[in-house]
Parts: C-alpha cells; structure tokens; sequence
C-alpha cells in the first residue's frame, strides 16, 4: 500500500520520478531482489508511461542480473530496455537525454556480454561493430568501443595514439616504443577513481623502471572545470594541467597526450581504463576500471619479463 502511494505521489510530481525510479531500482538490485525491481518497473510504467528514466531503471536490471548470471533475464531486460530505447530514439537526439543515452548504451553491452558468456564472441563483436557504426556520431560510441576491446583487443597490436597535443614531457609513439612494456593510464581530471590510481602507478613505475617500463597518462577534455563550470578549450587545457601538478605529482614526468580520439579508439567511457602492452607491440591487458596495486603488480611482473 505504502508503495503504490510512493508512487501515485511521483506520478504527480514527475521532477521527483527520474530520481525515485532509478533509485528504487537499483536499490532492489543490491538486494538481489529482481523480482522486486521489475515490479516497480511495472508499477511506474503502468502510471507514468515509458520515460528515458524507466528505460535506465530497466537497463540496470539487465546490468546487474548480468552481473549475477543471470543471463536469460539480464538479455530479456536488455531487449526489451534496446527495443523501447530504439523507438524513443526516433522522437528525439540520443545526446539530448542522459537517461536514453545511458539506457541505449547498457542494453547494447548487455546483449553482447550476455552472447560472449555463453560462447559466441565473435558474433558479439560483430553485432557490436554493427551497432558503432550505427551510433558512430552520438556519445554512446566510446562504450561500444569499450566493449568490442573488452571481446577483442587483448592479443592485438595496439592502436597508436594522437599526440598532438600534450601535457609535461613529449609523448614518443607507441611504435618508438616497441620492446619496451607500456601501460596506458587513460584518465579525466574529474574521475576521483583516477587519482586513488595515480600514487599505485607511480609506485609500480619505480618498482619496474629497470626493466624499461614505459608510462603514458592520456586524457581528453569535456568542456568544463572545477564545479561544471562551462570551459573554452585553452581554460580547460590549462585547469587539465592544475590538476596534473596538485594530484599527479608523482607522475609529473609522464607524457600526458589530450585527446578525444584517443578515447574513442580505446572506448575509454570509463575512467580510469588501464591497458598494458608487451614489449611486442601488443594489448595484454585491457581494464576499464580502477586497479589495487595487488591486481596490477602481477600483470606487470608478467609484463616485463
């Protein structure tokens, strides 16, 4: 009862129903409780219709019974989320709604985790590649990307970056740096996860310098500085290089390329991504996401052997 009120009074307040939904879902979904989570997708639909919220409400279900293996309802979540997401997409820019951006994105990575896990990698990757160049303009392309690395990068020769433009020492290419390990710490300068990664990178770049461990830290701009405020790209670049110095000062020595290129072809939607690459040239690791020191130092031991 107290729940169908909750929601008859979002209902009448749609600004309070973004929030609620989403929420309220994901909560359930901390709980295991996925039963509970699709009811309030059902109750909230039933009142207020189908709304980019309740497609990220439902592209969380997909994400998390993922996570659970799950794999029946996680690929049920994500059809049903990409099916509504598609046919939303056609009334309005992806870009202009975080809500179906996100909901759009999560249901294309779920359908393709869920085929890898259950064996069928590469028509995965093909139907992602499918859904890049079908969503190559829009801000849901660097996690497509994402996840075609995720199925396909390791093994392979790793793409060259653009290092036209840069922070501290000049960058040399990736082919310069050929039998050499590398890791590439693609990083934003208002990701908190990234500078708990910093003080381990640096740590781990004193450990292995002797056996020739390479560290390059590329970055991109977003538009804005400290608080959101609005940035031209020359305030922006200079704010990028404050943080550098006051939260990277261990690291100042490492080549930092500013790229938005860089992202897309690493499909870095997640920062930090960590990617290490063997003396060969070639992707032994791609990671997008935070790494401890205990992950990462035996990744890099394996590396520089």
């Amino acid at each position: 009862m107290l729940r169908r009120l909750t929601l008859i009074l979002i209902a009448l307040i749609p600004t309070l129903s973004a929030a609620d939904i989403i929420t309220d879902v994901r909560s359930a979904d901390a709980r295991r409780d996925f039963h509970a989570a699709e009811q309030l997708i059902r109750e909230y639909r039933a009142l207020q219709g189908v709304t980019s919220e309740m497609l990220e409400a439902l592209s969380w279900v997909a994400r998390d019974t993922l996570a659970a293996r799950q794999y029946d309802k996680a690929l049920a979540s994500a059809r049903e989320t990409h099916q509504l997401a598609v046919k939303m997409a056609g009334t309005r820019p992806i870009d202009s709604d975080p809500h179906l951006a996100t909901a759009l994105g999560a249901a294309i990575e779920v359908q393709a985790q869920v085929m890898a896990a259950r064996g069928d990698r590469a028509a995965a990757v093909e139907d992602l590649r499918g859904e890049l160049k079908r969503y190559q303009s829009t801000s849901i392309a660097a996690r497509i990307q994402k996840n075609i690395n995720l199925l396909s990068l390791e093994g392979k020769p790793a793409p060259e970056l653009s290092e036209s433009v840069y922070l501290g020492a000049k960058p040399a290419s990736l082919a310069a740096l050929k039998g050499k390990p590398v890791v590439l710490f693609f990083w934003a300068h208002w990701c908190p996860d990234c500078k708990i990664e910093g003080p381990i990178l640096a740590r781990l770049k004193s450990e292995f310098a002797a056996q020739g461990l390479s560290l390059i830290a590329p970055t991109q701009q977003y538009g804005f500085i400290a608080g959101g405020a609005e940035a031209n790209p020359q305030t922006e670049l200079r704010y990028i290089d404050q943080v550098r110095q006051q939260y990277y000062s261990s690291l100042t020595d490492v080549p930092v390329p500013v790229s938005s290129q860089n992202f897309r072809t690493y499909g870095c939607s997640t920062t930090p991504t960590l990617v290490l690459i063997n003396r060969a040239g070639r992707v032994a690791l791609y990671h997008p996401g935070r790494m401890t020191y205990e992950e990462l130092r035996p990744k890099i031991e394996a590396l520089v052997r």
